[in-house]
């Protein structure tokens, strides 16, 4: 009450000032934190910290902060775990504040100026740098840090200069070593983008974009851009990833939603496309493929994608002529595909042109020389080759490889009256009839019995003397019935069974 008398303040004045005194005193009891609890969250930081419990140290440090928001080195060492936690964002404002709080803490002044640089920040760095030079004229780190600051402003103008003369591949250059002082600036990288895109390594841009997507806030423009590279690569689940990410930062973002939806669209064609292939529904993926090209026919990758899957599922249908005409575009546009080589060698294969199978098996082998499908189909497709030179149980009877039972019954039948020996009345011819009517009764014994058909199909003949430990009906291996009715000569007359 004496100091109120003093300053010439009225009683109720007076009163309330002392209980505001009073008040303040109390809610720093109830709000703030005692000198050992604040010495408690530091110590134990201090030790979770070093034994590399990040999450953990950061929690006793916050309560630090809060308890004793006027004390400059709980900011620095919270800086320090949001540091050793990659977070250096979220470490430059406690070091700021512990330099306001102490404008001498030279230690925060070095930490907030490397950080700054490795942000590409040059002019700010610079200033702290020489902050501490200033008071420490022989800091070794210092003067370093400070040559690297000068050195990182020439090369960013020089990169900027080169851009702008569309010289892309100095640029390029320039920028390793820019990149390399300063990773954490996401302009540099993204530059470096541009110019990998002008020269045509989409590849390459997208690895410096993806760490660009973390350095900004919000950074939509580099999941769009990210999204469209993965798009033109083929890489349509990766596109569809990052167009989402941008959606996620602002829904209502139009060139965001408009891409969303093309991508969108097109992901569940070859979605839908590739469950059909595995459930053996290959007509209907044809027709997805189909509506592939029609919905993205800009980008050369989809088209290619479909004619090769079409191709594919051609082969499965037994469809060679058509199969064949896709895969010679597929490959046109694609020459070293050897997926589309592989599909046109079995084409080949089943039009029973067994030289170009080969040519395709090789050449497809010289670009995929790990694959054993490939490796196991040239080897098949020299057996067929060798064997078709022998004999070529399809072209005897006159049928594609995909004929079925009775295509092939039929052609037996037609081929069996025509080269009947009781047809045929001089000596010669009835020898040449025999030898046309064994075949064809080979041929179609062979073909009508799945488990034969398959040796045959795989390169091996099963009636081939060297593929038999024995052989029945004398010497004839080839005759596949218990005798052979032309043994005894010319003369020999039987009826003949259409089975």
């Amino acid at each position: 009450m004496d100091s109120c008398r003093r300053t010439g303040l009225s009683g109720l004045l007076c009163s309330l000032s002392l209980l505001c005194v009073l008040l303040d005193i109390q809610l720093d009891g109830v709000l703030g934190a005692t000198h050992v609890e604040i010495e408690h969250h530091l110590e134990m930081g201090r030790k979770l910290l070093a034994a590399g419990q990040l999450a953990e140290a950061l929690s006793h440090y916050h309560s630090a902060v809060e308890g004793d928001s006027k004390n400059y080195l709980t900011y620095y060492k919270r800086a320090a775990v949001f540091l050793a936690m990659g977070k250096s964002k979220s470490a430059l404002p406690d070091l700021t504040r512990a330099i306001q709080l102490k404008p001498d803490f030279l230690a925060a002044r070095l930490q907030r100026g490397n950080i700054l640089l490795k942000q590409g920040n040059t002019q700010e760095a610079r200033e702290d740098f020489e902050a501490v030079l200033q008071r420490s004229p022989d800091h070794e780190e210092a003067n370093e840090q400070l040559m690297r600051a000068n050195e990182l402003e020439e090369l960013q103008e020089e990169a900027n200069a080169a851009y702008h003369q569309g010289d892309y591949s100095t640029t390029v250059g320039v920028l390793e070593r820019v990149v390399e002082i300063s990773p954490w600036d996401p302009e540099s990288r993204e530059l470096r983008a541009e110019c990998f895109i002008r020269m045509g390594d989409p590849q390459k841009a997208i690895q410096d974009l993806t760490p660009t997507t973390r350095l900004r806030n919000d950074n939509r423009a580099a999941f769009l851009k990210l999204s469209m590279l993965h798009y033109s690569l083929g890489q349509h689940r990766e596109s569809l990833s990052h167009v989402r990410e941008c959606l996620k930062l602002d829904q209502d973002d139009k060139e965001c939603f408009s891409h969303y939806k093309q991508v969108k669209k097109l992901s569940r064609q070859l979605d839908s496309a590739e469950e059909l292939i595995q459930d053996e529904r290959y007509e209907e993926a044809i027709d997805k493929y189909e509506s592939v090209m029609k919905a993205e026919p800009d980008v050369l990758f989809y088209t290619n994608l479909a004619k090769e899957n079409i191709c594919f599922c051609l082969v499965k249908i037994k469809l060679p002529a058509e199969a064949i005409d896709v895969c010679s575009e597929a490959h046109q546009r694609d020459p070293r595909n050897a997926n589309v080589l592989r599909n046109r060698a079995e084409a080949f294969i089943l039009n029973q042109e067994y030289e170009k199978a080969v040519e395709d098996y090789q050449e497809a082998r010289e670009f995929d020389g790990d694959s054993n499908d490939i490796r196991e189909g040239l080897e098949r497709a020299h057996k067929l080759l060798k064997l078709s030179r022998k004999r070529d149980y399809y072209k005897i009877l006159g049928v594609n490889r995909n004929a079925n039972k009775q295509e092939i019954i039929k052609a037996y039948r037609k081929l069996a009256q025509q080269w009947h020996p009781d047809n045929f009345q001089s000596e010669s011819e009835k020898k040449e009839a025999e030898k046309k009517f064994i075949d064809i009764a080979s041929a179609k014994e062979v073909l009508i019995d799945p488990e034969m058909r398959q040796k045959f199909d795989a390169g091996e003949d099963p009636l081939d003397p060297e593929n038999q430990q024995g052989g029945g009906g004398g010497g004839q291996q080839g005759w596949p019935f218990h005798f052979n009715p032309f043994d005894s000569g010319g003369s020999f007359h039987f009826k003949f069974q259409y089975n």
